[in-house]
């Protein structure tokens, strides 16, 4: 009988090694997974459907490896443009990578025009969905090249300035099975456009025309759209009551109204929308709406699965929340940031609401311990709570407050009488949290980071600015999280060049620093971020002391940075710049 042993790949097929491969849901298994030998890497080419392209320079080689994809996202690929879709196409058979892509993401590509665009859809002729947001050149005739795309059913053109009637025109009717569009500060879009887009269009059910100059006339078009079910229309300062009673009798599917920071609506136009409405979902009014009539409170009382109410800068007093709260019991997610005239928000809303994921008392004075307590003891299931200038927070409410282990955001900015306790308190039990903003809370040292760095691995957003009393020794705890992507450290004078070293050796996902004011960082710690931080896409070096050198090797070696500040360099020269 042989004693040698079977190779184990030997014994699994193909098919259970996909299996394997599809339980791995971290990118950084996915990665390891990759690297064991060249079976599973070919595995993971042929089962991976979504592809993040960091470096252009790569992408040709990566189109070559994964065939199968679904989506394809080239948002933090500024740098494209129509020579890059030129080569592309040439040297790699589209008909492989391109035949079942159906998701494409161009966000910010500035430098890709008609040209590209076009030859990039005649060759994806499946996309059913294209974002070009932030696409500030963007214009009429890069509109009419996505309008090749006729299966086209999501389209999203946030802030592409260039877009007019025309180019809408051209869209709607080369795309009419559109279902879902974003046309936010898209300002050269008036009426007209609108108008044809709610003939043609008829299969919508997202629209968001925020921040345009949407009148009462749009909202007489938009509310003959039957399918409509989630309509955004934030900072529309000529939307008003009127506007609002043509959606009473329309859309009679609508789900989700955003109508906040709309100046001219009031109580009276939000009940005549939610009379026509009881199935709605979720309603933002937020710093829309000063007060709240009788009829409106009423009316809320027959919105039975409404999960989420965002009123933001109202006058709210605690009879009118508890009626709310105590009618709505489906709610997941209360905004009563800067609201005013009750004292036991947070009480009622602990109480009543069970099932709540995301709570906003942004300026709520009335917070306090006992409050902090009730969502503590209460609200188990809470992901997000937003506690900014709530002077009431202290480290006794912190503590009673980590009882929420399942927090994945929270917010502490200007709760200056919390201290390293509080933060240990949330460390040791919150240990889920993604993101944790301590902006100006004085009290916050390096133990209270040493605390966090052990507890909370997964954390990927920090804001310590103006946390004056972080060290070196803070920098050196923080490069324990390695996941961290987000950091904002401004003004903080006791870090210097060895503590940003010790942190950036570790951090190798920062995408986002924030390093302005930090007078004491100097050429060495600017090295160790041209040397080990390569994913950077946005920094903030203003009032710094980086002299030529080490800017010139910060530039050239952040090769996907986008956005850049560089204000007030007392020791860069012009020959630097």
């Amino acid at each position: 009988m042989s004693t040698q042993s079977t190779p184990i790949l030997s014994v699994l097929t193909e098919d259970l090694l996909i299996r394997v491969n599809e339980k791995l849901v971290q990118d950084s298994d996915r990665k390891i997974w990759r690297l064991i030998c060249k079976e599973f890497h070919r595995v993971d080419s042929i089962t991976r459907k979504t592809l993040r392209v960091l470096h252009v320079e790569f992408l040709l080689t990566l189109l070559k490896n994964y065939t199968n994809l679904h989506t394809l996202d080239l948002s933090v690929c500024p740098c494209i443009e129509d020579g890059t879709i030129t080569l592309l196409l040439h040297r790699v058979d589209h008909s492989m990578w391109a035949r079942n892509l159906k998701f494409l993401n161009l966000s910010r590509a500035n430098g890709l025009k008609f040209s590209g665009l076009e030859m990039l859809v005649g060759a994806c002729k499946g996309l059913e969905s294209v974002d070009v947001s932030y696409c500030c050149g963007f214009g009429d005739r890069e509109a009419a090249a996505i309008s090749g795309c006729g299966g086209l059913k999501e389209l999203r053109m946030d802030k592409c300035l260039g877009v007019s009637d025309v180019g809408l025109a051209k869209i709607v009717v080369g795309c009419g099975r559109l279902e879902r569009l974003s046309l936010k500060w898209c300002m050269e879009i008036s009426y007209l456009g609108v108008e044809l887009l709610c003939k043609k269009c008829l299969e919508l059910k997202f629209l968001d025309v925020s921040y345009l100059k949407v009148t009462s006339d749009w909202l007489r078009s938009i509310a003959a759209l039957s399918k409509l079910e989630d309509l955004a229309m934030v900072g529309c300062s000529l939307v008003n009551d009127v506007g609002l009673q043509f959606l009473e009798n329309g859309c009679p599917l609508l789900q989700k109204i955003d109508v906040s920071r709309c100046d001219c609506v009031s109580s009276s136009g939000l009940t005549a929308l939610i009379r026509g409405h009881n199935g709605l979902l979720q309603i933002d009014a937020g710093h829309a709406i000063s007060e709240f009539s009788g009829n409106f409170v009423e009316c809320m009382q027959e919105l039975k699965n409404l999960n989420a109410i965002i009123i933001d800068g109202a006058r709210v007093s605690d009879t009118i929340f508890q009626t709310i709260s105590s009618n709505c019991k489906s709610l997941i997610e209360i905004g009563l940031s800067k609201c005013t005239g009750g004292h036991q928000y947070g009480n009622y809303a602990a109480d009543s609401c069970r099932n709540l994921l995301r709570l906003k008392l942004e300026s709520c004075n009335m917070v306090t311990e006992k409050s902090l307590g009730h969502l503590g003891l209460h609200c188990a299931l809470l992901e997000e709570l937003d506690l900014t200038d709530c002077f009431g927070v202290n480290d006794r409410g912190l503590e009673r407050l980590s009882r929420c282990s399942k927090l994945l955001c929270l917010k502490l900015g200007l709760c200056t009488n919390i201290s390293d306790t509080g933060l240990f308190y949330i460390a040791s039990n919150c240990s889920q949290l993604h993101e944790l903003d301590l902006y100006r809370c004085t009290g916050i040292g390096d133990d209270g980071l040493a605390a966090l760095s052990s507890g909370c691995k997964k954390l990927r957003k920090l804001n310590l600015s103006y946390c004056f009393e972080v060290t070196d020794k803070g920098m050196k705890s923080l490069g324990y999280l390695e996941e961290l992507s987000d950091l904002e450290l401004r003004a903080l004078d006791k870090i210097t060049g060895a503590g940003l070293a010790a942190l950036v050796t570790r951090c190798k996902r920062l995408a986002y620093l924030d390093l302005k004011y930090c007078e004491r960082v100097d050429d060495t710690g600017f090295w160790a971020l041209a040397y080990y931080s390569r994913n950077l896409r946005q920094i903030n070096l203003s009032y710094c002391s980086i002299t030529d050198m080490a800017l010139c090797m910060l530039m050239g070696n952040l090769t996907r940075l986008q956005d850049a500040d560089l204000v007030q360099l007392t020791n860069v020269t012009v020959q630097g710049i």
